[in-house]
């Protein structure tokens, strides 16, 4: 192995590290958020509310792409991860109601 691919590798190595450390971020923090949006859906079946709310998605959705932009993500990507996590929310909430 020449000393250039050793390098290689070794920075290979420390961005895999990186990214596990935050794959790891993004399910605890996907974890954390399901269990705020349970609490949502047992307080809309307690109170007879309907388990979508069109208006806060569209302004969620709104502001997920514009931070997207700012983190140089591709805001249609979060939009499609955002509304993914919206639709596993809204079941969520309709099996509350049932």
């Amino acid at each position: 192995m020449t000393d250039d691919t050793a390098r290689a590798a070794a920075v290979l190595k420390e961005h895999r590290a990186s990214i596990d450390r935050l794959d790891a971020i993004l399910v605890y923090t996907l974890g954390e958020r399901f269990k705020h949006t349970q609490a949502v859906g047992r307080l809309k079946a307690e109170h007879a509310l309907p388990p979508s709310d069109p208006a806060r998605e569209a302004t969620q959705i709104a502001r997920l792409t514009d931070l997207a932009q700012q983190a140089d993500l591709d805001p249609e990507f979060a939009k499609k991860f955002l509304n993914f996590i919206i639709q596993e929310v809204i079941h969520h909430h309709e099996q509350h109601q049932s």
